[in-house]
């Protein structure tokens, strides 16, 4: 099967008027000559390698499968020339831009789902009654979901398909995601975010793959750095809608006591929503081309070339070009040496020889093996971890703020007096109230030490992150409060009633003065992201994958390093911004550098398992920052930084994939 620029069958129906008929016609013509190669079997060998399958041992039969392995490497190596050559032919077009834009969209459902989680955790857990301690664990559960995601759909994108693949993760992953905005309980919520962080799981690995199989090598660099665009549309659509949504605590229902639904769940089907666009586009888009002839499929991989290029072309305006290419080089098929195989032995022989096979693939992937340890460690210092740890700085950098401001009332005494009015941020020791009324007010994060109740009278009372420590009550009234047992600490209750005491959590969103920072900090911090996104798509081809990689991390390294000098908030944002516009050169070079590494039919598998990685190290970032930050800031910035800075000079030492075709 030799690749004829010229295009000899055009010859008969040239003067055709309709150039799709060719299609079909040009191929029936010449079905004899490639039933062989269809095959994958070139028609002469046929016989010689049926004598040796049957007439031999198993031994002959595997050193046969090595001449075999051989061959399938020289057809690799043929294809991928001849690919490269009909991908240019096919143009640059209005059919990538429509791929560009559908896989953008389920690479932003990626970058949103990471996001949601921490937006809606405060929210969820005032909601849900949920202890602070627990909160760290749905970060990690999201991640761990994507986590095992990554490392599935990136495998069975190489055996299935991608188009097919990513399909299935996305609908997973719109699915579960709805449905965790209905669900009440919250391990419900968690396990259905968990189930969406599985389905997503498969997004970055299937996209880039996808995308990178109907790109030109001259184009590759650069469209794959604007995919990666989107991710940080998405963050910027979850943050935008967090801040435009959550804070509005009226836009909630509820059916009786038990439902509730507050604005936090909008938010949350909102999120789903890329997610939905993405499924609803990819049904007109076609399978990857590459993957139809990585498994023998000559026909279909030949239709969508033919698809490719006369979109294209009447793109262009050129409708008449037409499409010259009529025989595509198809590598040996793994599963002929099973056959052959088969043949000469039982079932047992077919599995061993299966698992050969496959172990035969995990080994080349084990070849690279300098080349795939860079791009591990790569994986594992990118700044999940950071970017889900900064906001948890801000609000402890808050919650000192705040606690400073706090108001102390020592010894005094107060009678007959009603309070009907909100305590915020008191502490009074050694206090005596004697025949008062709290009538329909707060206690905001109000501490009582030492202080004895005499004759007071409480109703409608709520109290948030109070608290009454070796207190004395003495014919107290309670009606219609939230305090118990839980609130009472060492504290002595004589002769006191307690009337209808709310039960339940008292909702307590808008005492939740961070929350519109965090969403404005992420927002800016993302922000920041653009002008390093577009440096890096018009540089990525100029001056090379490595030296951006590199740099890219050192840099980012060294102003993470600065976050420790980092007092106030202000100080703060400014320096995750700088971080965030320099780290994310590296992002985009390394997912081009890690669809360029890896050959067509482990394409997915690699680089599902580097995406797992990544999701593993944010993970470990999370448990790792979530339970040093209130304790010192130094562990966690000296670890990434020196991580980033490791990286960094790692990376240098990938091959250099620029000028590659794609295996």
């Amino acid at each position: 099967g030799t690749y004829q620029p010229d295009g000899n069958y055009t010859g008969d129906d040239a003067n055709d008027e309709e150039g799709s008929s060719d299609a079909t016609e040009g191929h029936d013509d010449e079905d004899e000559i490639y039933e062989g190669e269809y095959q994958g079997i070139p028609s002469d060998a046929k016989a010689r390698d049926g004598q040796v399958a049957l007439g031999q041992p198993l031994a002959d039969g595997l050193k046969d499968r090595r001449e075999l392995e051989k061959e399938r490497q020289a057809d690799e190596e043929e294809l991928a020339q001849q690919y490269e050559l009909i991908i240019q032919e096919c143009g640059h077009g209005r059919f990538q831009w429509q791929l560009f834009f559908t896989l953008g969209l389920a690479l932003m459902s990626d970058g949103v789902e990471v996001f949601v989680v921490g937006f809606v955790l405060p929210s969820a857990e005032t909601d849900m009654c949920m202890p602070d301690s627990s909160s760290g664990w749905l970060g990690s559960i999201v991640y761990l979901g994507m986590m095992v995601g990554a490392f599935f759909w990136g495998g069975m994108a190489d055996k299935v398909g991608r188009r097919q693949c990513l399909l299935i993760c996305m609908s997973m992953n719109g699915f579960f995601a709805f449905l965790s905005s209905f669900v009440q309980g919250y391990g419900v919520f968690l396990l259905c975010r968990m189930i969406a962080g599985f389905g997503i799981g498969g997004a970055v690995p299937i996209v880039f793959s996808y995308f990178a199989e109907v790109l030109a090598r001259e184009k590759r660099g650069e469209h794959l750095s604007w995919l990666c665009m989107f991710w940080m549309i998405g963050e910027i659509y979850a943050s935008a809608m967090a801040w435009a949504i959550i804070p509005h605590y009226g836009w909630s229902f509820s059916m009786g006591s038990s439902y509730q639904f507050h604005s936090w769940r909008v938010f949350v089907v909102v999120c789903a929503l890329p997610c939905v666009c993405a499924v609803v586009a990819l049904t007109f888009m076609p399978e990857s081309p590459r993957f139809y002839l990585e498994v023998g499929k000559h026909d279909e991989a030949w239709m969508i070339l033919k698809q490719i290029h006369d979109t294209n072309m009447r793109a262009r305006g050129q409708p008449e070009k037409v499409f010259t290419v009529n025989r595509i080089k198809i590598p040996k098929q793994i599963e002929e040496f099973v056959e052959m195989q088969a043949e000469s032995g039982n079932i047992f022989s077919k599995v061993i020889f299966r698992i050969k096979t496959e172990l035969h693939g995990v080994r080349f992937m084990m070849c690279n093996l300098s080349e795939i340890i860079s791009s591990i460690t790569q994986y594992f210092c990118r700044y999940y971890g950071l970017s889900v740890w900064f906001p948890d700085v801000i609000k402890h950098l808050q919650a000192d703020e705040y606690a400073s401001k706090v108001q102390r009332h020592n010894n005094e005494c107060i009678e007959d007096f009603t309070f009907n009015f909100t305590l915020e941020n008191q502490i009074h020791t050694n206090s005596l109230f004697i025949n008062d009324r709290f009538i329909g007010m707060k206690f905001k994060s109000v501490t009582f030490i030492n202080s004895t109740f005499h004759s007071c009278f409480f109703e409608d009372v709520t109290s948030v992150g109070s608290f009454f420590r070796n207190c004395t009550f003495i014919e107290a009234v309670f009606y219609n409060t939230d305090i118990d047992d839980s609130k009472l600490i060492n504290t002595d209750v004589v002769n006191s009633t307690f009337y209808h005491n709310k039960t339940g959590c008292q909702m307590t969103f808008e005492d939740d003065y961070s929350a519109y920072w965090v969403y404005l900090v992420n927002f800016l911090g993302t922000l920041a992201v653009l002008p390093g996104n577009i440096v890096s798509a018009l540089l990525m081809d100029k001056i090379g994958r490595l030296s951006m990689l590199g740099f890219s991390m050192i840099l980012s390294g060294i102003s993470c390093f600065f976050l420790w000098f980092g007092t106030s908030e202000s100080m703060m944002i400014g320096m995750l911004c700088l971080y965030n516009g320099l780290s994310i050169s590296a992002w985009n070079s390394l997912d081009v550098v890690t669809v360029e590494l890896y050959p067509t039919d482990r394409r997915g598998t690699g680089f599902g398992f580097c995406n797992a990685l990544c999701k593993l190290a944010a993970v470990m970032g999370n448990l790792i920052f979530g339970s040093l930050v209130g304790i010192t800031k130094a562990i966690p910035i000296l670890l990434a930084s020196s991580m980033l800075v490791g990286g960094g000079l790692v990376g240098l030492r990938l091959p250099d994939t620029r000028s590659n075709v794609l295996m």
